[in-house]
């Protein structure tokens, strides 16, 4: 049986994890994703108000380009959405991206835009869990990078929380406690979030997430771009407006 083949063009993009994080049953434990060039179809989903309002604009967006149906969109981790982000970005309308940066209009180059150097040995068996020893309590963890999944969940739980209390916003805390798998060995969901809540130290939170910061796979957002009193390094924010930066949205 002949298989019919896309009728648009594709690109292969290569993923920022390597594909190391993923079971090996897993198709994006190849460190590949095909996505197709974007259409007016993918512009109509970027000016959709609903998505737009309830925030999976871009979630909708990389969905529709993504030409494998066997991934799962939920397992892609947050790195690896920022590569096909990008990717979609230049294949869509070009390399320059044109922004406002301190209130003047600036252009970096997104071709120049690289996957982060990350250490493999780190990556074993495809299984997203790894340990880490907090420097001040002396406690162990074991923690994950979180995918689509557990970002809509994390997402989901803040604003429930903001429902009861409109001036709360525990991201930190809430995306740590989504991240902790056992706590000296302990994975017990409630014994997980309590320590969270009561015996992380600041100083162990901020050294935790500058761990993540340096070890999780991602794209280096960095650009460096030329300004009125010369060369800036900049960090390009992906949202609605990294596709239309003169969007009235």
């Amino acid at each position: 049986m002949s298989i019919d083949k896309p009728k648009f063009p594709t690109e292969v993009v290569e993923l920022p994890s390597k594909g190391l994080l993923y079971p090996e049953d897993n198709p994006l434990s190849s460190g590949k994703v095909e996505i197709k060039y974007m259409t007016a179809r993918e512009e109509d989903i970027l000016t959709n108000t609903s998505y737009i309002t309830d925030g999976t604009v871009l979630d909708k967006l990389l969905q529709s380009l993504i030409v494998s149906k066997d991934i799962n969109y939920n397992d892609l981790i947050i790195g690896d959405k920022n590569a096909l982000l990008i990717s979609a970005r230049i294949l869509g309308y070009g390399n320059d991206y044109e922004f406002m940066w301190m209130g003047e209009q600036v252009k970096a180059d997104l071709s120049k835009m690289n996957n982060k150097e990350i250490d493999e040995s780190l990556f074993k068996n495809g299984k997203n869990e790894y340990s880490y020893t907090f420097p001040t309590s002396g406690t162990v963890i074991t923690y994950k990078y979180l995918n689509h999944g557990d970002e809509v969940a994390v997402n989901k739980e803040i604003k429930g929380l903001q429902k009861l209390n409109a001036s709360v916003n525990p991201l930190i805390s809430t995306r740590i406690k989504r991240m902790i798998i056992s706590v000296d060995g302990n994975e017990d969901k409630k014994e997980i979030r309590e320590f969270v809540d009561n015996y992380l130290l600041a100083r162990d939170s901020r050294s935790f997430r500058n761990h993540i910061r340096d070890t999780q796979p991602d794209v280096d957002l960095k650009v460096t771009v030329e300004t009125k009193d010369g060369e800036e390094d900049v960090v390009i924010p992906i949202g609605i407006r990294f596709f239309w930066p003169d969007a009235d949205l």
